[in-house]
């Protein structure tokens, strides 16, 4: 977090993620016109002429509620307040003041930190029933509408004074880590106990969580930035609205990474659509590790572990040099191998070769395994360059590509990877005609 820290709070449905996404300056957090979508924090960074600071969104605040789900939206939206500088406390123009929103106004004013009143939704007749929310006692108001971008300069303008000014980003290379998986497989209870914390909402509900959650996470000095995804299921099942919204941020959240986890339930076993999610993660060129989750409850059963190695054979054929380890989110279980794994496939995947290894590696092996015959002639490869990282990428340059079969690329691959090292992480080779 850098700056200032602003925490967006209110009752569902007041218009937090809006306000939120339009601070920051972009579609963060997902929006839609029903209450209880955004159940986790979600933290972000906003910029103001020339100023930066910290904006939390969270779910809606139902302070009486003793349903589970709202009791852990609850306690995500008072870590928030705690850790705040400053709360923005929205409220629905247009429904006036409801005994919630008394509640959460007792609430924040408890906390003794600077609490700014947003009516939102003031557009057409919503600014009739302004005059209402004086009865709270309080001045001055910010009548905003976050939809249309009315009255936002105001509010910015007001909280101008706690930002700091901007720095400039370094650079600094980290893993990104993304935790891919079918609903209600362990993914934000994998988060938690990587954190040693509540930070995401968990439940036993599938679909709980909705947005994208970045989480940094220290272990043994390095930094790590892990990222939460909602359960992508198969498309025939896919829900209009919020899901659908869900699972392309998750495969936002892939595009962005560099190491994907696939989580697998032990218990059901690997499924048709874990495959899928497989794929999707080859096809996007990323390295990655399956974790076969909650293995306390799996290992039970008797040749349990022949099962799962056996299902991995045949369900994940198409991914080569497939890194696996077993672990229970919920126990703390295997976790270390996990940071083993991480560390090992993202030193594969930003890994550069230099020039004189590879041309050393490259007559190696064409000398001790040439490629085939082509139309009568013998097909020459001339050298071998390395084209970029994320994944490794290489050209190939021959007399004659199309001479060059896959079963030959797949040898110079998986040379590749027992010479230098590429555990775990996709490898492409790039043919090229030279005459």
């Amino acid at each position: 977090m850098k700056g200032p820290i602003f925490a967006v709070i209110g009752r569902p449905n007041v218009g937090k993620s809006t306000l939120f996404n339009k601070l920051v300056g972009r579609r963060k957090a997902i929006v839609q016109d029903m209450p209880g979508v955004t159940r986790d924090r979600n933290e972000a960074l906003g910029h103001y002429r020339d100023r930066q600071f910290t904006l939390i969104d969270t779910g809606g605040l139902l302070p009486e509620s003793k349903e589970e789900m709202a009791t852990q939206v609850r306690r995500q939206s008072e870590i928030a307040i705690e850790q705040a500088d400053a709360l923005l406390f929205i409220m629905n123009a247009r429904e006036g003041v409801t005994p919630v929103d008394q509640s959460v106004h007792h609430l924040l004013r408890k906390s003794g930190k600077p609490v700014y009143y947003i009516i939102n939704k003031t557009e057409g007749h919503g600014i009739e029933r302004l005059n209402e929310f004086y009865q709270l006692g309080v001045e001055p108001l910010y009548p905003i509408s976050a939809e249309h971008n009315e009255g936002l300069s105001d509010l910015l303008d007001a909280l101008y004074p706690y930002m700091s000014p901007e720095e400039e980003e370094e650079t600094v290379e980290v893993p990104k880590v993304v935790v891919l998986g079918r609903p209600n497989v362990g993914k934000s209870t994998l988060i938690n106990t990587l954190l040693r914390e509540n930070r995401l909402v968990t439940s036993d509900v599938p679909g709980t969580t909705r947005d994208t959650i970045d989480s940094w996470v220290t272990y043994h000095d390095r930094q790590y930035l892990f990222i939460d995804t909602a359960g992508i299921r198969r498309r025939g099942k896919i829900e209009h609205g919020v899901e659908q919204f869900s699972i392309a941020r998750a495969k936002e959240a892939l595009e962005r990474a560099d190491i994907a986890l696939l989580l697998i339930d032990a218990v059901e076993g690997i499924t048709e659509q874990d495959s899928k999610i497989a794929g999707l993660i080859i096809e996007k060129g990323k390295g990655s590790i399956v974790l076969i989750n909650k293995w306390d409850l799996a290992k039970k059963e008797e040749r349990s572990k022949e099962r799962i190695l056996d299902h991995i054979a045949l369900r994940f054929r198409f991914m080569n040099d497939l890194q696996y380890t077993f672990i229970s989110a919920r126990e703390g279980e295997g976790i270390g191998q996990i940071f083993q794994l991480v560390d090992t496939v993202y030193q594969g995947y930003t890994q550069r070769v230099s020039t004189g290894d590879l041309n050393r590696f490259f007559e190696k092996i064409t000398e001790s395994h040439p490629p085939p015959v082509y139309k009568g002639k013998r097909v020459k490869l001339y050298y071998i360059t390395q084209a970029g990282v994320r994944p490794p990428t290489f050209v190939l340059f021959a007399n004659a590509p199309k001479g060059v079969p896959d079963h030959y690329l797949g040898y110079i691959e998986n040379q590749l990877r027992k010479t230098f090292g590429f555990t775990g992480t996709p490898i492409r080779i790039r043919l090229r005609q030279r005459k």
